[in-house]
């Protein structure tokens, strides 16, 4: 199985997002059902947030072992399996509706690559659904820290998808958010975010934006967030 040692420091932080959280499970719920796989699960942070989901089960895959135990270790998730490797270690023989990538495809430097093997795992009809962050204009000491290669637009996603497949859903999230990130950019350029700051953009500007994505029919924002159906088997 594949391992990799996770540099970056932002899981913990992040983790203390829980209105972002919701926004982007009520965006995506319909799809993320039956047989679930996460890839790159980090801490368990993400499915924590679905443990209530109507799905039949979860595997967290995840490349960093240190990272798979902290899942491992917490009893809430102790429906989940915890998987070590990336979507290429699976057998083909693994099948999935569903298949995650919440802030973890620009962290693959190979990403069309990754998604064909990914469609392969996908049962006829089932989805790889993607948050990722958007607007190269955006990227910042924070992107590189983390080991971003990328931040994606609505072209880049198109361009990715899979034999096989087709784009169901592409959409910006978090208008009210580039401010802050721009700001960041600008005045800032803080190679990592700290919990307050986190919890500030949580609590005021995640609400915020959930009003008024919708209003601009999710055409601006600071994430971007795809999902591929599956024609046929593949």
């Amino acid at each position: 199985m594949s391992q990799i040692d996770y540099q970056g420091s932002e899981l913990e932080v992040f983790a203390h997002a829980r209105n972002w959280k919701r926004y982007i499970r009520s965006q995506v719920d319909e799809y993320v059902h039956g047989t679930v796989l996460e890839v790159g699960a980090g801490m368990g942070s993400n499915a924590l947030c679905y443990l209530d989901n109507n799905h039949e089960r979860w595997v967290c895959l995840e490349p960093d072992p240190r990272l798979a135990t902290c899942i491992e270790k917490n009893d809430t998730l102790k429906t989940c399996e915890v998987i070590v490797g990336t979507v290429a270690d699976l057998p083909l023989s693994e099948q999935f509706d569903a298949i995650l990538y919440m802030d973890v495809l620009e962290h693959i430097a190979d990403d069309a690559a990754e998604l064909r093997e990914s469609a392969k795992r996908l049962r006829p009809n089932g989805r790889i659904v993607a948050l990722s962050p958007a607007h190269s204009w955006l990227f910042t000491p924070f992107d590189t820290a983390i080991g971003h290669y990328r931040r994606y637009n609505a072209a880049m996603l198109r361009d990715l998808t899979p034999p096989g497949m087709e784009l169901d859903l592409l959409r910006y999230l978090d208008v009210v958010g580039i401010g802050a990130s721009l700001a960041n950019r600008i005045f800032l350029s803080s190679a990592s975010p700290t919990v307050d700051q986190v919890k500030t953009w949580d609590s005021i500007l995640v609400p915020l934006s959930r009003r008024i994505d919708p209003l601009l029919a999710y055409k601006v924002g600071k994430s971007i967030l795809s999902v591929w159906r599956a024609r046929n088997s593949v």
